[in-house]
């Protein structure tokens, strides 16, 4: 009866419970349930049982059920205990899939940031080779329109020379030093824009480089400024055009002399490059340094500090000469202590033909 009446209050519209909670409530209804049909037996039993024995016998079903609802609550407990665990794992998971997300984020954005660097310099690079292209274009169509010319000039001035008295004679080499100034700059224009093509043989640095020094010592920047050669004899010849590279050594050490006070040193050195087939060679003076606002600027063409004094070609054609040769050429330097400038050459010229010029510049 109690059962029954117990049924039909709990009764009604179905409910959906968890999982976890269904066994729960389930056991809760069957203690429920049969305490009140041992309530219900106790009562209608045909020998009439004392109020001890009823109440002791209603002690023992409420332990008994006590102590399935303290099982079960416990269970319940570590459940929702393994649960909390679960739910933390699964916080810190996605905690660790957050941060690294961000950490992909951020390798992205600094590969964006290095490629639009890179981008940026790739731009200018090919600005400044359409700007140098530009210019070969020029040099190479002036050159005749120019040189000719000149050559005639200069062969007139040198016979007004020979029939002119001392006071005009002064006049007419200012001319001419201005001519030959003119031809200088065209020869070096030319050369910057189009080098001539390579003669190879089996160049000893060492050699090249004590034949450029006598060969400059003579002048008379050179003639209170020490030079050494400081390149081992042992070192290992490479395959160069001897004439481009005379001329590259020498263009740094009259470079490096216009910068070097009386009484300074300019070194020549030279290593082979450990793990490459590769020659540094360097010119190291002790003079006044380069700006570093102006060092960015010194390959540019007819970029030059020294007013009245070189066309400022000079660094431009021994970039172009470097570069003609496979090679590399930088220049340090720190103002009041001095300039290096390193130039690196492949040891070989490896699928390097000789071609032949048919430009002929005076």
């Amino acid at each position: 009866m109690f059962l029954s009446t117990f049924l039909k209050i709990r009764g009604g519209t179905p409910r959906r419970h968890a999982p976890r909670a269904l066994p729960l409530r389930v056991l809760l209804f069957l203690g429920i349930a049969v305490f009140f049909l041992c309530a219900d037996c106790s009562a209608a039993g045909s020998a009439p049982r004392s109020n001890n024995e009823g109440f002791w016998g209603g002690c023992a079903m409420g332990l008994v059920l006590a102590i399935v609802i303290a099982v079960f609550s416990r269970t319940r407990i570590k459940s929702a205990e393994s649960e909390l665990i679960r739910l933390k794992e699964l916080a810190d998971h996605r905690e660790y899939e957050r941060n690294v997300a961000q950490q992909e984020l951020l390798r992205r954005l600094e590969e964006e940031r290095e490629l639009a660097k890179e981008k940026m310099q790739f731009e200018s690079q090919l600005s400044d080779y359409e700007k140098y292209a530009s210019l070969a274009q020029l040099a190479l169509g002036a050159a005749h329109e120019i040189n000719n010319p000149l050559l005639g000039i200069l062969s007139h001035l040198e016979l007004e020379w020979r029939d002119a008295n001392n006071e005009h004679r002064e006049e007419i080499e200012q001319c001419i030093e201005g001519a030959k100034r003119i031809s200088s700059a065209v020869r070096g224009l030319l050369d910057y824009a189009r080098p001539g093509p390579l003669t190879l043989s089996k160049v000893h640095l060492w050699r090249l480089a004590n034949e450029a020094m006598n060969f400059v010592g003579h002048q008379p920047m050179f003639r209170q400024i020490e030079l050494q050669n400081c390149i081992p004899a042992d070192l290992p010849s490479i395959t160069a055009d001897a004439n481009q590279l005379s001329q590259i050594l020498m263009n740094l050490l009259l470079n490096a002399a216009q910068a070097t006070a009386a009484g300074g040193t300019i070194t020549i050195l030279a290593d082979k490059v450990k793990f490459a087939d590769v020659i540094e060679l360097r010119v190291r003076d002790t003079g006044s340094g380069i700006p570093a606002d102006i060092l960015p600027h010194v390959f540019e063409p007819f970029f030059t500090t020294k007013r009245g004094r070189g066309t400022g070609l000079g660094l431009s054609i021994t970039q172009s000469y470097v570069r003609s040769h496979g090679g590399d050429i930088q220049v340090e330097s720190i103002p009041g202590y001095g300039t290096t400038v390193r130039v690196t050459l492949p040891i070989r010229q490896a699928g390097k033909t000789v071609q032949h010029s048919e430009e002929v510049i005076v």
